[in-house]
């Protein structure tokens, strides 16, 4: 299956050519730094882009101050991680091991530099998409996770972490290194903890905190306009802010959780053109967001839009649920959907302990040998079974209706009826929950005979129904009876204009779209078209 880059170890390194390195040497600074420099520590900003013409640099373990990897960056190569890109927070410490003579390039002049040499782009990208792929294989990173397997909150961490491919760290509980961590940072060495850098603690852990420390999360002052808002982080939104930071417009993408929506909650898209063997939401929307940013495009997460003003002038201007605005010549309304809450005593006391709405490698861990129900009859829920029964020694998929063919590809369908390990049971539904601080099983009743019975489950993944994120419009756009976005109509003409001129919707949100991948970054490519138009309008 595809993933986000390719291995580090293995990959036919492309170093920069001559006119590269002297387009950097004309727009940076040569410095040498003497051994034992630290270069950038763990959670500093990623300012520079660093390329080394004499000597060596180290990665360094930030609790013990050793060399973190057997490699090392020498002559010819460069330092530097994805976060660069959005001016995120180095993982890791860096130090020369010996003296050491570099290029050093401000960050926004090498951004600009990737934009006129494309060529020097694609190699600079393609190694720190390797790097990342590297430190997620590994889970060596600074940010470390202790009692993931025991601690609700710290799976939220986790979650947040896994789905936006940031590398972290999970430590068991009581483990030999989960107590050398809580001594080195004097806490209690039997508690679940969050530590970031060196030997810090994070109290009261959230993912804004996570994504604060790791430059991901935005502060705005007010008055700082884009081009183009685009709300929601699925396939359509991030397709449209490639596309958008194509164009040359000024574009913000604001996501409540992490990139890909539903998409980014699927293990393995098979039908996507372009993937034969396949690709994980997740991957699939983190490539396209390290293509966005490479085009200029910003990203703000964790980050609600709690409501959305039209101003006299044209302009809108989007409240945040934090109280900040941002300001925008347009909107783009990829907002999605998301899975229904089933009405189940006990629901909210199982989610994230039990219950999940997604099936990743995460939630995968924690179904390991047990058995494992799924409650739909869709695709998602067809490739949440066959990735959940490499790891579950049993998977149960219910479904309401008495046949998967209107709502499953008949490819998916084939694969769950062949697999030993699958059971699917029509006409079915789950009536009540119960366990203690994790979920131990489950009631199921056939809508057919009547009859229930409870089965021993550890795991519950709810994947039913579809409900539309349009709260925050604050009425301003026509919805459909279900609370879709109605498109199609108003000025400029085009099948995702909305009923409010220089408002958009593209992806699941809008009424009559077809739920496919495919679909959803078609029509966040297109839309862009008509919001430059309707930019440039208001401007001139």
């Amino acid at each position: 299956m595809e993933t986000i880059g390719e291995d580090l170890r293995q990959m036919i390194r492309t170093p920069l050519s001559r006119s590269h390195v002297e387009a950097l040497r004309a727009a940076g600074r040569v410095v040498t730094y003497p051994k034992g420099t630290i270069m950038v520590q763990q959670g500093e900003k990623a300012n520079r882009f660093v390329y080394v013409e004499e000597g060596e640099i180290e990665v360094v373990n930030p609790f013990t101050g050793e060399r973190h990897y057997p490699s090392t960056i020498g002559p010819t190569q460069f330092m530097g991680e994805i976060s660069l890109l959005y001016g995120g927070t180095a993982s890791l410490p860096l130090r020369t091991a010996v003296d050491t003579r570099v290029i050093e390039v401000p960050r926004e002049t090498f951004l600009t530099l990737m934009s006129q040499i494309p060529e020097m782009s694609d190699i600079i990208i393609t190694v720190f998409a390797a790097r990342r792929r590297r430190q997620l294989d590994d889970r060596r990173s600074g940010l470390y996770l202790i009692g993931e397997e025991a601690d609700r909150n710290v799976r939220r961490i986790a979650e947040f972490a896994s789905r936006n491919r940031l590398p972290y760290a999970s430590v068991p509980l009581h483990s030999p290194e989960a107590e050398a961590l809580a001594k080195s940072c004097a806490i209690d060495a039997g508690a679940p903890a969050v530590i970031f850098g060196s030997k810090v603690p994070i109290t009261d852990a959230t993912p804004d905190k996570i994504a604060r420390l790791l430059g991901l999360n935005i502060d705005f002052s007010g008055d700082e306009h884009f081009d183009v808002l685009i709300v929601g982080g699925g396939p359509a939104g991030v397709a449209a802010a490639v596309y958008a930071g194509a164009e040359g417009l000024c574009a913000l993408v604001v996501e409540d959780i992490a990139l890909g929506g539903q998409a980014g909650a699927s293990s393995r898209i098979e039908n996507y053109m372009g993937f034969p063997t396949g690709i994980s939401g997740a991957d699939l929307l983190w490539r396209g967001e390290v293509q966005a940013m490479k085009f200029g495009a910003r990203f703000a997460i964790p980050r609600r839009v709690a409501g959305l003003e039209a101003q006299e002038n044209g302009v809108f201007c989007a409240v945040f649920e934090n109280g900040q605005r941002v300001r925008a010549g347009a909107i783009v309304v990829a907002s999605g959907v998301q899975y229904r809450r089933l009405p189940l005593e006990r629901l909210a006391d199982f989610e994230g302990s039990g219950v999940y709405y997604s099936a990743t490698e995460m939630e995968a861990r924690y179904c390991k040998d047990t058995e494992a129900v799924i409650i739909g009859g869709g695709n998602s829920a067809g490739q949440a079974a066959m990735f959940l029964c490499r790891y579950a020694r049993c998977v149960r998929v219910l479904v309401r209706g008495s046949s998967l063919a209107a709502s499953m590809s008949s490819y998916l369908t084939s694969r769950l009826e062949a697999a030993p390990g699958i059971t699917i049971e029509y006409n079915s539904e789950v009536t009540a929950l119960e366990g203690g601080e994790h979920l131990e099983s489950v009631t199921i009743r056939n809508a057919e005979t009547g009859q229930s019975r409870k089965v021993a489950a550890r795991a519950l993944f709810i994947m039913v129904g579809a409900a539309p994120n349009t709260e925050w419009l604050s009425g301003l756009v026509k919805l459909d009876d279900k609370g879709f976005v109605v498109t199609g109509l108003g000025l400029p003409a085009s099948p995702f204009a909305t009923s409010y001129p220089g408002i958009f919707a593209v992806g699941d949100v809008r009424a009559g779209s077809v739920k496919r991948v495919a679909s959803a970054v078609g029509e966040g490519s297109v839309v862009i078209s008509k919001v430059w138009e309707h930019v440039k309008q208001n401007t001139t």
